[in-house]
């Protein structure tokens, strides 16, 4: 196939990238940097400057451009920018696939289960009605941008992706250090759902949403089997050969990173099935997780 990535520099565009290229896939690539790579086009989202005119033609778009959501605390401004990098990619991209007269058979942009809300133990698919909050917010207008594809895709998919599991990456590689040094602790009271998905399964179900034509509009890209905070962490612990000794408080937690950004990243609450794919015969190779956290610090 040919493929066009935005946002391949990034933790999951990179491994997506390599995925296509090892896959025997023609790949191109939208970079916000000048670059003399072959298949690389500059974009300027600001300015709205860029050319896809030397593409003759393209069978899938894989958009996974947007602003980190967990780098930084949520002031006003950091929020804009989350909102806008991800609106505004998205109606650029369709715009410019349009002008371009590229006419892909799918359309893939990246989303996230963060639309959910926080719905305490209640298990959540892909028909189940959106939650409250930022990230709820910014989730479907983000996929309300995506949905224009349809003018110039055949098929448009949101990939709702939970806490993506890698060893040099996400959110697992950010707790690695204190849990190996021993001070790896339980957030809030612990029993707050995580919704994850190894690293494989993510890039392999962003592959099978680029192939079967079955798929389209919302999945969840999350293991089959998500657990509480207190598991995740007694799990990662053990995993590590380290003991679980520390609680950090909701308090300290919405003191340390604002209260905001502790309620929404990491005191939510998210138990979300894979409905979508599991109705299409996707198979995880990593559904459980201390199977997923043996592969990936062994």
């Amino acid at each position: 196939m040919r493929v066009l990535v935005s946002g391949a520099s990034g933790f999951i565009g990179s491994a997506v990238r390599q995925a296509l290229m090892a896959g025997g896939h023609d790949v191109y690539i939208l970079s916000r940097k000048e670059t003399r790579e072959p298949k690389t086009f500059k974009w300027d989202i600001a300015s709205k400057t860029s050319s896809l005119a030397d593409i003759e033609s393209l069978d899938a778009v894989i958009h996974l451009s947007g602003e980190s959501i967990g780098d930084k605390r949520w002031s006003p401004s950091q929020k804009k920018r989350i909102v806008d990098s991800r609106l505004d990619s998205t109606r650029f991209l369709i715009d410019l696939l349009d002008e371009s007269g590229l006419r892909p058979n799918v359309f893939v942009s990246a989303s996230a289960i963060g639309v959910y809300g926080d719905r305490g133990s209640e298990v959540l698919d892909e028909s189940s009605d959106p939650g409250n909050g930022f990230l709820a917010s910014l989730v479907l207008d983000w996929e309300h941008e995506a949905s224009k594809a349809r003018e110039v895709a055949d098929r448009v998919v949101y990939l709702r992706t939970g806490v993506v599991l890698a060893a040099h990456g996400g959110a697992l590689a950010k707790q690695l250090p204190l849990f190996r040094a021993g001070l790896g602790a339980v957030l809030g009271n612990g029993n707050q759902y995580l919704s994850w998905i190894h690293i494989e399964d993510e890039i392999r179900a962003i592959l099978a949403a680029l192939t079967n034509a079955q798929i389209s509009g919302p999945v969840n890209l999350v293991s089959p089997n998500p657990v509480t905070n207190l598991v995740f962490s007694r799990a990662l612990a053990k995993a590590l050969h380290r003991p679980l000794l520390f609680k950090a408080p909701a308090f300290i937690l919405e003191l340390a990173f604002g209260k905001e950004f502790a309620d929404e990243m990491l005191l939510v609450s998210q138990r979300v099935t894979p409905a979508a794919l599991v109705k299409e015969g996707f198979e995880f190779k990593f559904p459980q997780l201390e199977s997923a956290l043996l592969d990936l610090l062994t």
